[in-house]
């Protein structure tokens, strides 16, 4: 609707241009909405049995806040759930592979796919800290990867933004607020990569730090995950072991199920006599001796016994692996949906008036002058505390998307939250990787400080100066995109998350010629075009006249309108399609043009009028304003 006012208003002449420049300078897309009280006052209820009700109100949309809550943070450890039994074989398979993990492109590619398929960045790195303590990856192999999973981890908090794409303005603040965190993992790869390539300084500190301190070995707190997992490991426990052992190339593991069906298990170790295929296999040659055609050896042979069933939905079910993912994805996505919806309207429902006013305070106002800078540094803290509780970077990203869209946090303070929902994430690492055995703590330590290391790295680069916060910025020009064309954000999700890294990783087999030969040319093409956009809003004099705007170019190259009409009459013959297959075969008066074309009468109906004075741009906007009408009026059909 937004965008149709924006396009009536250039037909509406009887506005004077000063009102039309005072309105459009009054309103700020970006300011945060008043969140106003349609309620009764408290000091108009009139009897205290009205004062008590609504007391009792408020207690239990709360309590129905904190439940909706539980059942989101539990959906999204059930969906990361899902994802390992649907792709985590896949993702094993892709770790076995050490010459591909040799090119640092390569590894930074897998480490986003396998986050992407597991949906658990936690998942990915212990495969790697697995993979080093065994000796079948360095740990400078591993530097690229880490940097991958950090990637892969905030797809999640982009598609919770999705559910609110309802409503243009709230869709603008809840996709900027969820891509601010994308645009910084990007960046802040896209500047450490090379600089680890060519230095290998995360690598060096981390290795200075683990020399420098005795750190012996501890276990990871389990504080949130205290309260989920009694609801979670009802519904579906996994073998974590059976990825990382694919992964290690343990034939065994390929034809286990990552369901987990034994809890209790024991393990007894005995030294008894075994056949070897001759004596260079024996143990020791003291301990070897031949009995006719076979040689025999003292060897310690472990074997388990089962004790105990585990206890969940799917112990013993005739299901693959694929088909209990399916299940399992299927309904924590609804209910992850369903949550957040429900989750939003009780937001909406609880702040309003004198409560939202405080809670926007509290939020996002500054310290006074001079201590205003230290605001942000607060808010990185607290998002590392937040995210140290819940153990998850998602789970607190996910949360906070719903509240920035709604617009109790703005974009400029979700940032430095997300920041340190970085830094808390690895942290938990670290406190799982003290908790390996002595002989591979040192290097499971190593790489949880290098995911941190990269982490406040990125922080430097991207935040104490204000000139420097850049994913701001890019995360609002494309919620303003993405307010105006919704259907962008599906194409950025799909550009940012799977072709971009699917195709640097194909330019990346195909070897450093084709990768630079395509990617340079690239690079360079982007810079330019930055360069010149940013030159054509602040120093148009400085460019040529034919680089002052992109109107040289065709159209549908410096413009997202074409590309919007084309969706817009692809999703208009789609909506058609459906209503023309709900039409009964025996109606035929139905069955005509009136399934793809408007009534006669309905645009007047909705307010629009033919105007035989209009311009071309204004018959243009006119025929766009009906095609989205025509929408509108299919989908509440």
């Amino acid at each position: 609707h937004n965008k149709l006012k924006q396009r009536g208003v250039s037909m509406a002449a009887a506005h004077s241009t000063v009102a039309l420049i005072e309105e459009e300078a009054s309103e700020d897309p970006w300011d945060l909405p008043e969140l106003k009280d349609s309620g009764t006052p408290w000091s108009g209820e009139q009897n205290t049995g009205g004062k008590v009700l609504r007391v009792l109100v408020s207690v239990g949309k709360l309590l129905l806040l904190l439940c909706f809550l539980y059942m989101f943070i539990c959906s999204l450890d059930i969906l990361s759930s899902a994802f390992q039994l649907v792709g985590g074989k896949a993702a094993g398979d892709i770790f076995q592979d050490n010459s591909v993990l040799a090119n640092p492109l390569a590894g930074l590619v897998i480490g986003v796919l396998v986050t992407l398929l597991v949906q658990s960045s936690s998942t990915s790195s212990s495969i790697v800290v697995s993979m080093v303590s065994s000796g079948l990856l360095t740990v400078q192999l591993a530097v690229p990867i880490i940097m991958g999973t950090n990637i892969g981890t905030s797809v999640t908090n982009t598609l919770v933004a999705m559910t609110q794409a309802g409503d243009r303005s709230t869709f603008r603040r809840a996709f900027a607020g969820a891509t601010v965190h994308d645009f910084f993992n990007w960046l802040s790869v896209l500047v450490l990569l090379p600089l680890e390539v060519a230095t290998g300084y995360l690598y060096i500190i981390t290795k200075l730090i683990i020399d420098s301190f005795n750190i012996q070995s501890g276990e990871a707190p389990a504080l949130l995950n205290v309260i989920t997992d009694p609801l979670t490991e009802a519904i579906i426990q996994l073998d974590q072991s059976v990825i990382s052992g694919i992964a290690t190339g343990d034939p065994e593991a390929r034809n286990r199920s990552l369901i987990k069906t034994w809890c209790k298990t024991f393990t007894n170790t005995t030294l008894m006599n075994v056949t070897v295929p001759g004596p260079e296999n024996c143990t020791s040659p003291s301990l070897c001796w031949e009995d006719g055609n076979l040689t025999y050896t003292l060897k310690n042979v472990s074997e388990t016994y089962n004790i105990e069933k585990c206890k969940h939905l799917f112990v013993g079910v005739a299901l693959s692996d694929l088909a209990v993912g399916l299940i399992l994805l299927a309904l924590s996505l609804l209910v992850l949906c369903s949550c957040l919806i429900l989750i939003v309207k009780l937001l909406n429902s609880m702040l309003r008036g004198q409560v939202a006013m405080v809670i926007k305070k509290i939020l996002n106002t500054d310290f006074p002058f001079p201590f205003g800078w230290v605001t942000g540094y607060i808010a990185i803290l607290v998002g590392a505390g937040m995210t140290f509780i819940v153990q998850s970077s998602s789970v607190f990203t996910s949360a906070i998307t719903p509240l920035v869209g709604i617009g109790v946090i703005s974009i400029e303070r979700a940032y430095p939250l997300s920041l340190g929902a970085n830094i808390g994430t690895t942290t938990t690492a670290i406190l799982a990787a003290m908790a390996s055995p002595g002989e591979t703590l040192g290097n499971a330590l190593q790489i949880a400080l290098v995911h941190f290391l990269f982490n406040i790295s990125g922080i430097i680069l991207w935040y104490p100066i204000p000139f420097t916060r850049i994913p701001i910025r890019l995360a609002k020009g494309l919620g303003n995109i993405t307010a105006s064309y919704r259907w962008f954000a599906g194409v950025y999700i799909l550009a940012c998350f799977f072709v971009l890294p699917l195709g640097i990783f194909a330019l990346s087999m195909a070897g450093w010629e084709a990768l630079v030969g395509v990617g340079v040319p690239l690079v360079v093409l982007l810079v330019v075009a930055a360069v010149i956009n940013v030159l054509q809003r602040r120093r148009p004099g400085w460019l040529p006249a034919l680089l002052r705007s992109w109107d040289f170019l065709p159209l549908w190259a410096h413009s997202l309108e074409p590309w919007d009409r084309v969706v817009t009459v692809l999703a208009a013959k789609c909506c058609c399609c459906c209503k023309c297959c709900q039409v009964a075969p025996d109606d035929p008066e139905e069955l005509g043009d009136e399934c793809c074309t408007e009534p006669e009468g309905k645009t007047q109906e909705a307010g629009t009028y033919d105007n035989p004075s209009m311009s071309e741009e204004e018959e243009e906007a006119e025929r766009v304003r009906k095609m989205e009408l025509k929408i509108l009026n299919s989908s509440r059909l």
